[in-house]
């Protein structure tokens, strides 16, 4: 039915509205410093105890009511609920696309994928640092489908079952980790926030994010061959078997990969949100999981019958008897979501769309990309990013719109997703990690390898320069 609307009145309902030049009222201060304070409380997380989503929902709600109030004061209330409204749309078609992402990660998380991963690297009688450049490599594959948290996660937890006690190792091999995870992100659009962005505001078509697959490996290879010479040369003892992967699980990988096919062809056929393609994709888990328990229960119901003819029963079967129905019910992934990060992400969008309403996004692209040569500037925005969150200054920088070419844009991807390896606290992954390690992995041993880590840093910018510069 929507095909059916006029066309002006449907771009007149989602087109984002002009900032306001507001640079000199009262309320830019207000926000900035709303925004200024919840950022600080979100980064305080860890030592705070309170959830990043908080104080960052909380404080986008208190900017938009001050940014509506002035608008309605001076007759201009349809122009910020215009621009909240554009947000929101673009806000929509990211969470809706994470969200069928987590969920097949969750139903993968299930069926045991990642868990066999882990006792197939356990199994094997590796050296330490084999060991470290072999999760460097997978730390770096992975992310770029799977989210970099999860990827830092799943194999740092691999490395503390590996050497619990062996400080140095582990050390070293979560710098590699964080390093190589936020180096696999950055040349897939599913990899990270920051190429997501980029993909779904139609900077960089989905094909010409892989030129960046060179630079990223790079910047991971590069500061990982100096650091092998300090991981240490010995063994750790091995231990577990690998087991077979759950009933399912191949299958759910199987239909992961139609879905990013599907959502690509969305994209590039239809001309439809990527979103749309994966929200299809998400019908494919829903009816697979319909599938196996049709399947389950029918083999349940077997069992049961040789059990009744058995008295030793199958312990095989009191193992699969202990699934229940919402094991292969879709919805059951869906709410292993992470939920903090999704509505952080929301208030994060917020914020910004705000300060881009009242200007002063505008004024801060003009002294960027105006008083510097655009590709300084984007090397400088990326070392902002070992600050702040890579998908804020990411979407900070799309608010700005500044008018760059094709290779400029994925320069910018390339230093924003590259940047918060600068520094432990610059990306998800790092923070996650030192969570998870105990105080083996902190921010003065990451900091220690940043000289490394910043000529790799400054090695990819060289070769995206060398190898696209058809693009520029």
């Amino acid at each position: 039915m929507l095909c059916l609307l006029p066309v002006g009145v449907w771009a007149a309902q989602v087109a984002p509205a002009t900032p306001s030049d507001l640079t000199g009222h009262w309320v830019v201060y207000a926000v900035v410093g709303l925004f200024a304070v919840a950022y600080v409380l979100a980064m305080l997380e860890e030592s705070t105890s309170l959830r990043k989503s908080k104080p960052m929902v909380f404080a986008a709600s208190l900017i938009w009511i001050l940014i509506a109030s002035v608008c309605v004061e001076d007759g201009n209330g349809q122009r910020s609920a215009q621009a909240f409204r554009a947000f929101l749309e673009g806000y929509a078609e990211l969470f809706l696309f994470i969200l069928v992402s987590m969920t097949y990660l969750n139903a993968m998380e299930q069926r045991g994928v990642f868990e066999n991963l882990r006792l197939w690297l356990l199994s094997k009688d590796f050296g330490y640092r084999k060991l470290f450049w072999i999760t460097g490599a997978q730390a770096f594959l992975l992310s770029s489908v799977c989210s970099n948290l999860t990827t830092a996660l799943v194999l740092g937890t691999v490395i503390l079952a590996v050497a619990p006690d062996n400080r140095r190792f582990l050390g070293i091999t979560f710098t590699n980790i964080v390093v190589a995870t936020n180096a696999g992100g950055s040349f897939s659009p599913f990899g990270d926030v920051t190429t997501l962005l980029v993909w779904q505001q139609g900077k960089v078509p989905f094909a010409d994010f892989f030129s960046l697959f060179l630079p990223s490996l790079v910047n991971f290879l590069v500061p990982a061959a100096f650091m092998h010479f300090y991981v240490p040369s010995d063994h750790p003892a091995a231990a577990g078997q690998p087991r077979p992967l759950q009933h399912g699980a191949k299958g759910i990988i199987v239909l992961f990969v139609l879905t990013i096919v599907t959502a690509v062809g969305f994209e590039d056929y239809l001309h439809l949100p990527p979103a749309a393609g994966m929200l299809a994709g998400l019908t494919y888990l829903s009816f697979y999981f319909f599938y196996l328990y049709k399947v389950r229960v029918e083999w349940k119901r077997r069992s049961q019958s040789a059990a009744a003819d058995s008295p030793a029963g199958s312990p095989d079967g009191a193992d699969e008897q202990r699934e229940t129905k919402s094991h292969f019910d879709v919805f059951h992934s869906v709410a292993g979501l992470e939920w903090d990060t999704l509505l952080y992400f929301y208030g994060v969008m917020a914020s910004v769309a705000g300060l881009s309403f009242i200007g002063l996004l505008t004024v801060a692209s003009h002294l960027l990309y105006s008083g510097l040569d655009t590709t300084v500037a984007n090397v400088l925005i990326g070392a902002v990013s070992a600050f702040i969150e890579n998908g804020t200054v990411m979407y900070t920088v799309l608010a700005m719109a500044p008018p760059l070419s094709e290779g400029q844009w994925l320069l910018v991807t390339l230093t924003v997703g590259l940047g918060g390896s600068l520094l432990a606290i610059g990306s998800a992954a790092g923070i996650g990690l030192m969570g998870l390690s105990k105080g083996a992995y902190s921010f003065s041993s990451h900091l220690n390898w940043t000289p490394l880590i910043a000529l790799g840093y400054l090695a990819s910018i060289a070769t995206h320069l060398a190898l696209n510069s058809h693009l520029f």
